[in-house]
């Protein structure tokens, strides 16, 4: 009797894993908002709470231009 259960379980067992492997519809997780571009600049402020929690508030500001300086040497 093991002798016939110990080929069903490894052949069960191997219809199981093919099935498993195949996903129909691969899951892709995409974040609904963008994340802000190179332009946006954020202030952000954070105040601790009770039990290692953190409130936290951001808002937009103006970035400052980028300034390039050169020098003839």
């Amino acid at each position: 009797m093991r002798r016939l259960n110990l080929p069903a379980a490894v052949l069960a067992a191997l219809a199981l894993g093919a099935v498993a492997a195949c996903a129909p519809n691969p899951i892709v997780a995409r974040d609904p908002i963008p994340a802000p571009g190179p332009q946006d600049a954020f202030a952000c402020r954070s105040r601790p709470q009770v039990l290692n929690s953190f409130d936290t508030d951001c808002e937009p500001v103006r970035r400052a231009p980028t300034v390039v300086l050169r020098a003839k040497g």
